[in-house]
C-alpha cells in the first residue's frame, strides 16, 4: 500500500511538474510573440539595388538617417526593378522598393500583373538616374555596336529595360548579355563584350574601377525627339568620372526617374498605418538627407514631383498638402 501511495505522489508531483512547464512554455512563447511583434511594427524593409549601384547607398542613407526608438530601416539588396517590384507584392517583409519610374509601363505592356498601377504606390520621386554606356576603345559610336555583344545587366533589371527601350527606339540590333556588372565590367576589359550598360545616379561607383589604363569611354546618347518622349536629356562631365572623361569634354546621355515605391494596402490595414506613419517621419525629417554626408543625389529631389503614370500613396499626398 505504501509503495502504491509512493508511486502515486511521484506521479502526481510529475503531472504537477509537467504543468508548470507548460505554463512556463506559454509564457515564453506569448514573450516571444510580444517581442517579434514589437520589432516588427517598428521595422520596414526597402528593397534597393546592387552593390554597386546607389539605390543601395540611398537605402543606407535612409537608415542612417531615420533609424531611432521609433523606426529601424533595414536596405536590402535588390536584383533590379523588375524584381523589386515582384519582392514588394510578395516577399515577406518588404515594405517599400527603390525602382525606376518606366518600370510600371514596362510591366504593363508586358501584363505580368494584373492592374499593377493600381497595386502600386510610390511616395516621392527620388532623382533621375544616368544611362551609362561604357565601350571599348574600338567603339567610337552607337551604330558600331550593331551586332555586337552589349551588356543589359541581370535579366528584370531597370537597366536591362531601359537599354531595351533604347535600342529598340534607335533601331540598333544588338546582341544582348546578362551578367551583373562586376563580371560585365572585367569582361568588357578583356574584349569578351563590346559595350555594357548601366543606369545608376552618377557618380557610379563601379566606374571607380576603371583608369584610364583600360581604354574605355563612355558613348554619348543623341537627344532624338523619339527618345525624349519617354526619356529626359542630361549629361556626363569630367567632374562625375575624371579617369574617363577629359576636363574640357561633355558626354550627351538621357536620364530615368527613380522612384521610392510602396505597396498599395487598404487603409485600415496595420501595414497601412506603418507605411504612413515611416512616410510622415521620412518627409519630416527630409532635409537631413540634403547634408553634405548624405549622397549627393538627394538634393536633386524635389517631394512635390508628379510621376506620370503613378499614384501617389495617400498618406504622402495629405502630407504635401499641408505643408
Amino acid at each position: 500500500m505504501n509503495r502504491l501511495f509512493r508511486h502515486g505522489f511521484w506521479y502526481l508531483m510529475l503531472f504537477i511538474a509537467c504543468i508548470a512547464q507548460a505554463a512556463t512554455s506559454d509564457q515564453q512563447a506569448a514573450s516571444e510573440t510580444q517581442a517579434r511583434n514589437r520589432v516588427t511594427s517598428k521595422t520596414v524593409g526597402v528593397i534597393a539595388g546592387g552593390i554597386n549601384g546607389t539605390y543601395i547607398r540611398i537605402a543606407a542613407d535612409m537608415a542612417a538617417v531615420l533609424d531611432s526608438d521609433s523606426w529601424r530601416v533595414l536596405a536590402v539588396v535588390g536584383k533590379g526593378s523588375v524584381q523589386n517590384i515582384d519582392d514588394l507584392l510578395y516577399l515577406k517583409g518588404i515594405d517599400m522598393a527603390i525602382v525606376q519610374s518606366d518600370v510600371l509601363e514596362y510591366l504593363k505592356r508586358k501584363g505580368t500583373y494584373k492592374d499593377i498601377d493600381k497595386r502600386i504606390h510610390y511616395i516621392a520621386k527620388l532623382y533621375n538616374e544616368e544611362f551609362h554606356l561604357l565601350a571599348r576603345p574600338e567603339i567610337t559610336q552607337l551604330s558600331d555596336l550593331k551586332g555586337r555583344k552589349v551588356n543589359f545587366d541581370v535579366k528584370g533589371s531597370g537597366t536591362a529595360i531601359t537599354a531595351t527601350n533604347l535600342f529598340d527606339i534607335l533601331n540598333i540590333s544588338v546582341e544582348p548579355t546578362f551578367y551583373d556588372q562586376a563580371t560585365a565590367l572585367e569582361k568588357l576589359k578583356n574584349g569578351e563584350i563590346a559595350a555594357l550598360a548601366y543606369v545608376a545616379g552618377k557618380p557610379a561607383q563601379l566606374f571607380e574601377k576603371v583608369t584610364s589604363a583600360d581604354k574605355l569611354h563612355f558613348l554619348a546618347i543623341d537627344h532624338t525627339p523619339a527618345l525624349l518622349e519617354t526619356y529626359l536629356p542630361t549629361s556626363l562631365n569630367n567632374q562625375d568620372y575624371p579617369n574617363l572623361i577629359q576636363a574640357d569634354q561633355t558626354i550627351k546621355t538621357i536620364a530615368v526617374g527613380a522612384v521610392l515605391a510602396v505597396y498599395n494596402w487598404q487603409r485600415h490595414r496595420n501595414r497601412y498605418r506603418k507605411v504612413a506613419d515611416f512616410t510622415i517621419s521620412f518627409l519630416n525629417h527630409f532635409n537631413e538627407f540634403q547634408q553634405p554626408a548624405r549622397h549627393p543625389k538627394w538634393r536633386e529631389v524635389s517631394l512635390s514631383a508628379i510621376v506620370p503614370g503613378w499614384m501617389r500613396l495617400p498618406a504622402a499626398q495629405e502630407w504635401l498638402q499641408r505643408n
